[in-house]
């Protein structure tokens, strides 16, 4: 009976483990895109994107499809340093759903020499070949 109850505390204790590793990886390419929009650098920021023609982007047009399409949205959006501004993510909740799928909501925000927008996303992760990258990004 002692072996089954350790045997169950160790699992849970790992698979807490595991989610905790999982969210700081998430949270990590957050902090790499964020660093990356800031320094003018849009290819780095695409890196936390899956690079597949199955990525969605949904933004406040219409739904973008793939990673070319999507970086090029961005590039044409924001052409230089000064359209990007210095970008702040607010995160307000990561939830590691499974081994392979993990939810993100959060806020962004811009500062501008002009304007300051701001809104919030919704983001679902997919851990693919052992790595975590965003799949779907809804943009308001």
């Amino acid at each position: 009976m002692k072996k089954t109850i350790l045997s169950c505390l160790l699992l849970l204790i790992s698979c807490f483990l595991l989610k905790a590793q999982d969210k700081q990886a998430i949270l990590k390419i957050m902090e790499t895109q964020q660093n990356a929009w800031n320094n003018g650098d849009i290819d780095g920021f695409m890196q936390g994107y899956w690079k597949s023609d199955s990525l969605l982007f949904v933004g406040s047009a219409a739904p973008v499809h793939g990673w070319q399409a999507t970086i090029e949205r961005y590039k044409k959006r924001y052409p230089d340093k000064a359209a990007m501004g210095i970008l702040t993510f607010t995160i307000l909740k990561v939830d590691v759903l499974d081994k392979t799928n993990a939810f993100m909501l959060g806020a962004w925000n811009l500062k501008r020499e002009k304007d300051a927008p701001g809104g919030y996303f919704t983001l679902w992760f997919k851990k693919i070949k052992g790595e975590w990258v965003i799949v779907v990004d809804h943009t308001s």
